[in-house]
């Protein structure tokens, strides 16, 4: 295989030379590639040049984990079922007509377009899921369009009692599409284990544990994006917490449902939507969010457990999380005026 072939290559060319391979001398080596292995001439110029690519980006990582004393991880061997996409980087390598893809070196395919491309295709790649499915995802250069000026903006408390609670009051119910599937996926995943590796059975059985996993990401998927539609066509700007998830999932009591609720996600969707909207997302510092009075300022210490915030200080009884998002939105009006950190009144809310 390509992609090993030339893992070996940088492995081989630093023990015995202490050299250092780079992107473009293993792509130049692809000509006497050719040479010896007459079946990589069926395969797109251009595709091949890409596994170089992806080589390349894995040692980077590589190197740049080691770099900062991080977890290295060194490059693996891919096996067949690991290597599971192939992309053409440049437009003349792949062309949608006539309700068909067709790819070079490969040919027409029929497809079931999503939607009609817009601006200009620059890369193409097709992948294949864990069900077998075979998906074509096209990179396009469009103009942004921005949608009409909004003067609201809205501060967002994510949260695992409630999804999400916007500085108005507003509460998103959190979906749990994991927890909703957990029997379903564990049913199929005791199957899974009873069947024999390398038989057909426990193929088949492999093919149900990885539709259920793709439905849960799919749900999850599509309504992160609807959420984040919503709130970008109707909030000129938008203040989040700067979460580190990484250090939250820690707690191995909070993981899964942490992990379950994708607050990256929904963050990732928030983040590009907002900038092709020509939206302002902010980014604000969670620290004390939840424990300062959105009225009067005060610090007032909180247990996990106390959902309800009742300042000793100006006597306002909010539900928790509707406090924090007023923090939220606080912090990030003020980034956007550079003015000193200030507890504005309760009318400035209203």
């Amino acid at each position: 295989m390509l992609y090993n072939h030339f893992v070996v290559d940088r492995i081989q060319a630093y023990k015995d030379r202490g050299e250092s391979l780079s992107l473009y001398d293993q792509q130049a080596r692809l000509s006497f590639l050719k040479l010896d292995r007459p079946t990589l001439s069926q395969v797109h110029s251009q595709v091949l040049q890409n596994v170089a690519v992806r080589v390349d980006l894995a040692f980077q990582a590589f190197f740049r984990r080691v770099k900062v004393g991080g977890v290295p991880g060194f490059p693996r061997f891919r096996g067949l079922g690991r290597y599971d996409s192939l992309t053409y980087p440049q437009a003349h390598g792949f062309e949608i007509k006539e309700g068909a893809l067709r790819l070079g070196k490969i040919g027409r395919i029929r497809i079931k377009a999503h939607r009609p491309l817009e601006g200009t295709s620059k890369t193409c790649t097709v992948r294949r899921s864990a069900t077998g499915k075979w998906y074509a995802s096209i990179v396009c250069e469009v103009e942004p369009q921005p949608l009409p000026k909004s003067d609201e903006a809205v501060g967002i408390d994510v949260g695992l009692e409630k999804f999400a609670t916007l500085s108005n009051g507003d509460q998103i119910a959190p979906p749990r599409f994991f927890r909703q599937e957990e029997q379903v996926l564990a049913k199929a995943q005791r199957k899974l284990s009873k069947q024999k590796k390398g038989t057909s059975a426990r193929a088949k059985a492999r093919k149900v544990v990885a539709r259920v996993h793709e439905r849960i990401r799919f749900r999850r998927h599509d309504f992160a994006h609807q959420l984040a539609r919503c709130l970008v066509n109707h909030y000129g700007l938008i203040a989040v917490e700067d979460l580190i998830i990484n250090g939250m999932v820690r707690n191995h009591c909070l993981s899964k449902s942490i992990h379950d609720a994708a607050w990256s996600q929904f963050r990732q969707c928030l983040s590009y939507k907002a900038e092709e909207a020509g939206r302002t997302l902010v980014a604000v510092n969670p620290a004390y969010t939840s424990q300062d009075c959105s009225q009067c300022g005060h610090r007032h210490r909180k247990a996990l457990s106390e959902r309800v915030h009742v300042c000793p200080c100006c006597g306002v009884v909010l539900d928790r999380d509707e406090n924090a998002a007023r923090n939220i939105l606080r912090l990030g009006l003020q980034s956007q005026v550079d003015e000193p950190p200030r507890s504005p009144s309760l009318e400035a809310w209203e």
